[in-house]
């Protein structure tokens, strides 16, 4: 994104040292990220959105081999270098592969450590750090290539997860919940534009205990009245007491305790199938930390 960018590669190495340093790592299986089919993109972006930003990058390589800007702005937040196509795909190709991993039973479940994010990415714009929409991209993958029925989204990055509704609103076979600060960038979701749209907006300075009793009291029912067949979670840490990105007061234990309640859904409904994508927190000790807790509940450590 360039000098000074809050979604920096340091995120990826400071969860990547927190994981060595507990102990978790060594409990893993580590997969590189491959790059998707154009095919798999498409089904939850645009050809005319994918295409335009495939024309960006090469334009970038030439221009900077002339002598140019290393970086295009898409807008005030969003910035594109020579190498962001190629990182785009593996971060949506990470989820697609994690999919296909999970179905094949090869694994239960998958954390997808990525960037760039993706839940901010629409159908045909990128924005919000976002170029593809990596669990929007998953999902509809699960439901058109593994042919499922039924697959829900959590979300529960301190910012509303506006591209993943713009994609998945009004698809019967999809069910999105969410829980976010607001009024926040983007400045949406303050309305469910979908039945099959849980939004669930709350004030600044909302500390985790009200935020488990509104999983447990909101989400819960519509989750297992939905019965999905694969979980995807949009995974933010953005929303930790100590990430100055947004106001929000969780913690690692209340990560620890959503990641459970996520996982009971997905041992009841859906064959233990999670995919999970890193989307924000941008203060690197609470960002690590918060992962190293999700991801011990997901493999069971």
């Amino acid at each position: 994104m360039g000098p000074g960018h809050p979604e920096c590669p340091a995120r990826l190495d400071a969860i990547e040292d927190r994981l060595l340093v507990s102990g978790v790592s060594a409990a893993l299986d580590h997969r590189e990220a491959p790059l998707p089919s154009l095919a798999d993109i498409e089904l939850a972006h645009d050809r005319m959105h994918v295409a335009a930003l495939r024309g960006l990058s090469l334009r970038l390589v030439e221009e900077e081999e002339a002598g140019g800007s290393p970086y295009f702005q898409l807008d005030t937040d969003t910035a594109m270098n020579r190498h962001t196509w190629t990182a785009a795909l593996r971060a949506a190709g990470a989820a697609v592969d994690a999919v296909d991993a999970i179905m094949a039973g090869e694994l239960e479940n998958a954390f997808c450590s990525v960037r760039p994010p993706g839940h901010h990415a629409e159908h045909k714009k990128a924005m919000g750090f976002c170029f593809f929409n990596n669990v929007a991209v998953a999902a509809k993958y699960a439901l058109q290539r593994h042919n499922l029925k039924r697959v829900a989204v959590i979300d529960f990055d301190v910012h509303h997860g506006n591209g993943t509704e713009d994609i998945l609103a009004g698809d019967e076979r999809a069910l999105m919940v969410s829980i976010f600060q607001h009024p926040f960038y983007p400045y949406s979701g303050d309305q469910d534009p979908a039945p099959n749209m849980l939004n669930v907006p709350v004030p600044a300075y909302t500390k985790g205990m009200d935020v488990r009793e509104i999983v447990e009291m909101v989400w819960m029912p519509r989750l297992e009245a939905f019965k999905p067949e694969m979980i995807f979670v949009s995974a933010g840490f953005d929303a930790h007491r100590d990430d100055d990105m947004g106001q929000l007061g969780l913690t690692e234990q209340d990560y620890t305790w959503i990641t459970m309640r996520i996982k009971d859904v997905a041992r009841r409904f859906a064959n233990k199938r999670i995919v999970s994508c890193l989307e924000g927190g941008y203060v690197m000790g609470p960002l690590a930390r918060s992962v190293e807790a999700h991801v011990r509940v997901l493999a069971d450590l």
